[in-house]
């Protein structure tokens, strides 16, 4: 794809789509002329996002146009069962647009990593397909990245429009992730964010395969700002990210980057541990010093029981982490591509 200051831009939609005709290209600023020699990669990753798709692509054309950056498009079809393949394939006939599907659904944060390895730009923007990470955004971080910043990330304002248990969640989630003093992730901060090419090359030299990206993007650092916004409201359809998607991503993410689980379960079993000796001591002298009769049944029944509960407990902690080591050792890939469609923004390959 060549630079919008050197060539004109796209005057249709694709063939297959409806769209309005773009707007001309604006005059350059001397922002833009800074940013003019450099490029832009938006990665979407999507799961049944084809009818929010049909509004974003057309818009997002136009941000990064306004950009006076080399830029491109991919979209990451994450195994949809909708037609979101067929709508990004159809803005694969227009230069920069790729769609890059893959062959199941492999989750979020697989069709993440497969869409950063396939971006070449200077820098490189997530955002979601479903409308909520305004693109015009995109504007203010591309204007923080030319200032110096390498990584700019969107933090949610507020969560009122989320349930009271998913707030409390969120809270006892990051107080539990950033209980280690070498790193934190930052409250309320998601995918959406710009990074620089360096930013994205130490992400994607990590060779891990139970990716949480949100500790993955604090645990690699670099020069970071904070951009404040308020998600908006779903375009079309409805989130397939339940409950239990996001408690077991909240698992991945404190096996992933804490031990503190661990050392809970020795600081329980020693917690527990002396209580019982001092008790078993008692018991001993009271019946050896006064000749009381050791309680039984019910003492012992309801002894084991707690205790066989907290070892059932302390052995499902540890194997969270040896089923994260049986993920690892395996080597299998992190997701498996069927299909690329268009072109980048240098290489013009397919």
């Amino acid at each position: 794809m060549t630079s919008p200051t050197n060539a004109s831009r796209h005057s249709r939609a694709p063939a297959r789509l409806q769209q309005a005709e773009a707007p001309a290209p604006r005059t350059a600023t001397p922002l833009a002329s800074l940013a003019g020699a450099r490029s832009i990669s938006c990665v979407i990753p999507c799961f049944n996002e084809a009818a929010n798709l049909r509004h974003l692509l057309p818009l997002l054309e136009d941000i990064l146009w306004a950009t006076h950056m080399r830029w491109e498009i991919i979209v990451v079809d994450d195994g949809s069962t909708d037609d979101t393949a067929a709508v990004a394939e159809a803005w694969c006939e227009l230069s920069g647009f790729r769609c890059i599907s893959l062959s199941r659904n492999f989750g979020k944060e697989a069709a993440l990593t497969a869409g950063l390895a396939a971006a070449t730009g200077d820098a490189v923007v997530l955002l979601d397909g479903d409308l909520q990470h305004s693109p015009q955004l995109i504007h203010t971080m591309v204007a923080q990245w030319v200032a110096g910043a390498e990584v700019v990330y969107a933090v949610r304002e507020e969560r009122s429009d989320e349930s009271r248990f998913k707030q409390i969640g969120s809270r006892l989630f990051y107080s539990l992730v950033n209980s280690s003093d070498r790193f934190a992730v930052p409250k309320d901060a998601g995918d959406f964010r710009l990074m620089d090419r360096k930013v994205v090359d130490a992400l994607m030299s990590l060779p891990e395969r139970s990716r949480f990206m949100k500790g993955l993007y604090a645990w690699v650092g670099f020069r970071a700002v904070a951009l404040p916004y308020t998600p908006a409201p779903r375009a079309e359809g409805r989130s397939t990210f339940n409950a239990r998607r996001l408690v077991r991503l909240a698992i991945d993410g404190l096996t992933a980057f804490t031990t503190w689980p661990l050392r809970m379960v020795s600081v329980v079993g020693l917690l527990l541990a002396l209580p019982a000796f001092g008790y078993g001591a008692f018991v001993a002298i009271d019946h050896l010093l006064f000749g009381n009769a050791v309680s039984g049944w019910t003492t012992i029944v309801v002894s084991l029981m707690f205790f066989i509960g907290i070892q059932m407990i302390s052995t499902g902690i540890v194997g969270e982490y040896i089923a994260r080591i049986y993920e690892e050792v395996k080597g299998r890939p992190l997701y498996v591509v069927r299909e690329e469609r268009g072109t980048g923004i240098e290489t013009g390959k397919p």
